[in-house]
């Protein structure tokens, strides 16, 4: 059984793996923060580099936008909304362990000022879907 602290219920989700900061079910508009979840985070290992949309960047929901290496693999970064890249967390280029660390806080990726949100699930079906 996954535990719910890996799955904040006040997150959406992909089924690649990543979270929006949107509340289950609510429209996203305006700068949201993205980031890897902690499922993801706890199969990969520890991370060695993260290589991030730049600034300005648009974005395509469900496409590839970025990679995540680790000691075991290396996984692209999709984007779960359409938009434009505001910001990415510099702090991962000198310490890319901190998105496994604290992948909802610290660990966080890049903004994104979202124009349409893509396929999204809530933490229960994140959760079902990543089970067993």
């Amino acid at each position: 059984m996954t535990s719910p602290d890996l799955v904040p219920a006040n997150l959406s989700y992909t089924s690649d793996h990543e979270w929006i900061a949107v509340e289950p079910g609510a429209t996203a508009s305006g700068e949201v923060r993205v980031g890897l979840s902690a499922i993801a985070t706890e199969a990969l290992g520890e991370i060695v580099f993260v290589d991030l949309p730049a600034v300005g960047t648009e974005l395509t929901a469900g496409e590839a936008c970025g990679e995540i290496e680790s000691t075991k693999s290396v996984s692209e970064l999709v984007s779960p909304a359409d938009g434009t890249v505001v910001s990415v967390n510099e702090a991962l280029a000198d310490n890319p362990a901190l998105v496994g660390e604290d992948p909802y806080g610290e660990g966080w990726l890049f903004t994104v000022e979202v124009a349409s949100l893509g396929e999204v699930l809530d933490a229960a079906a994140y959760r079902a879907r990543n089970e067993g």
